[in-house]
């Protein structure tokens, strides 16, 4: 996932040549881009000094606390410098738990009210690491991508779209991104046994998953979090995302499998050209040396056993319980926002889903037979692992607490209300998608993004009459497109680097595709905004 860290091992097939070795770390002369903490540190206290200056406001609110067009007006928040310097150095604090109290709508950690703080959501990012990790530690996912790639590897359209389409089911479902890094030592010789080059790897890993992420229908890091700061279920808007991912993911593939044949019919036509030994490596497939290491391209990897297939199973429930549990489904059959849910209907938020995954990881533990010691150090390695992406989602969390407490979000509103008002809503979608790319590029934390920009994001869909389902769509559309291609995040660098492909042949190799995409998600979201 485009906000978590590498998890589980390396896949079964190790590499079989030292050009797969991992990359070498930045050196520390040169410019680096800052992290998502630091970037947001820094916003937080550059949104403080703003509240200085942008008056406070505020606009009446609706019985579903709705700001109401046209009825803003300012107002004196009643804040000392004190008390402001208070905010800031609370604002993690009220990021995590702060409580927004009732009549005054102020946010602090000692407030009696409603959890304004995302503890939920940092809670429920935890769990899934935990879940996740233990997956891979049990090697089960691995060895089955392992075995896909090595069944399909003389049919080489059939790889490229196996593997990416499993990539992108686990990037909609899960946001798996940084995972797909320790699949280059398998995927790139099997890619050079077909007579592909290095780039037809590298676009099915990075594509492959990426495109799952640009068009997530349920994944927790960008959809989920990005629901939760709209104020809307996680299962809003899941129709037009899974059509979305339907297109998106098919036309990526087809763009994939072509440049792949250009190559295996013409080599000249490689974009990249080939390093000494690439074009060896068909010849070592089609016919392995005597004595051949279990290493070797053309070697067979070893079965799934019951306990693998016991956990891919449970794997794939958990999640088709997850989509079961978030979706509107009166909703969703009815066409109708305001139909009564069914008697069946669970209506899950991320309370329950932080439990589910839980206890999903202990279910899964315990059928790989992993012992109560590794067990628990892998749920509690799983949860460190992803403590960035839960502060990331604190620190945006409290800069929308200093903007709350200032009252200067309903200003900030109000002056791009006129910019919304009569827009017509296909363009107000087509507007949202490409402000956030700039964002995006600032902000790859996808799950930091989507907590610092919804807040703003939302309320102006019920100026434009749009769902903010289509502008949550249209959010992490941007935030995907923009990790397709941009070199501040560690999918794109790390991939390329392992593939040993230079990131400028990667651009042009993936110019074309990015400008297809542009269009087509344009198309998607203002048909999403125009027809909900």
């Amino acid at each position: 996932m485009t906000t978590g860290p590498l998890a589980g091992q390396p896949p079964q097939v190790p590499p079989p040549e030292p050009p797969f070795e991992e990359p070498t770390p930045h050196e520390t002369g040169g410019f680096r881009f800052p992290s998502a903490l630091t970037i947001l540190a820094i916003v937080t206290v550059a949104v403080w000094i703003l509240a200085f200056v942008i008056p406070s406001g505020a606009y009446d609110r609706s019985a579903d606390g709705a700001p109401v067009e046209g009825t803003y007006h300012r107002v004196d928040n009643g804040q000392s410098f004190v008390d402001r310097l208070n905010d800031l150095f609370l604002s993690p604090v009220n990021g995590l738990y702060g409580i927004q109290d009732a009549k005054s709508g102020r946010v602090g950690p000692t407030m009696a009210g409603e959890l304004y703080g995302s503890a939920g959501v940092f809670l429920f990012v935890l769990a899934i690491g935990a879940f996740i990790t233990v997956v891979f530690a049990t090697g089960a996912l691995d060895r089955g991508i392992g075995l896909l790639a090595h069944r399909l590897r003389e049919r080489g359209a059939l790889l490229i779209a196996g593997v990416m389409t499993v990539f992108s089911v686990l990037g909609t479902v899960e946001g798996f991104a940084e995972e797909t890094l320790g699949f280059y030592g398998l995927i790139v010789p099997l890619m050079l046994a077909l007579g592909y080059d290095r780039l037809v790897a590298t676009g099915t890993i990075i594509v492959g998953a990426g495109i799952g992420v640009l068009c997530s229908t349920v994944n927790p890091f960008a959809t989920g979090v990005a629901s939760s700061a709209a104020g809307i279920s996680l299962g809003d808007g899941i129709v037009l995302r899974f059509v979305m991912w339907v297109v998106l993911t098919a036309v990526s593939i087809l763009y994939v499998v072509r440049y792949g044949r250009r190559v295996q019919r013409d080599p000249s036509k490689s974009l990249t050209g080939f390093l000494p030994g690439d074009l060896e490596h068909r010849e070592a497939e089609v016919r392995p040396a005597d004595g051949a290491s279990e290493a070797s391209p053309g070697a067979e990897p070893p079965e799934l056993t019951r306990t693998h297939k016991l956990v891919l199973t449970l794997l794939a429930l958990v999640f088709a319980f997850m989509i079961f549990s978030v979706v509107p489904w009166s909703s969703a059959l009815t066409g109708k926002a305001d139909a009564t849910p069914y008697g069946w209907e669970l209506g899950w938020s991320f309370p329950q889903l932080a439990a589910l995954f839980l206890v999903a990881a202990v279910l899964v533990g315990v059928a790989a037979r992993l012992g109560e010691a590794e067990l628990s150090s892998t749920i509690i390695q799983g949860a460190a692992d992803f403590i960035s992406p839960a502060l990331v989602i604190v620190l945006a969390r409290g800069v929308t607490v200093i903007m709350n407490n200032s009252q200067i979000t309903d200003t900030v509103l109000h002056s791009i209300e006129g910019v919304v008002k009569g827009a017509p809503s296909a363009l107000f979608a087509v507007i949202v998608f490409v402000v956030n790319l700039p964002l995006a590029f600032l902000i790859p934390s996808t799950s930091g993004h989507a907590t610092l920009a919804m807040p703003i994001l939302a309320p102006l869909a019920d100026f434009a009459g749009v769902s903010r389902a289509v502008v949550v769509t249209a959010w992490q559309a941007a935030s995907g497109w923009m990790n397709l291609w941009v070199p501040t995040t560690a999918v794109t660098i790390g991939g390329v680097a392992l593939a040993k492909v230079g990131y400028n042949k990667y651009l042009r190799f993936v110019a074309p595709l990015l400008a297809i995409l542009f269009v087509l998600i344009c198309a998607f979201v203002a048909a999403g905004a125009a027809f909900t």
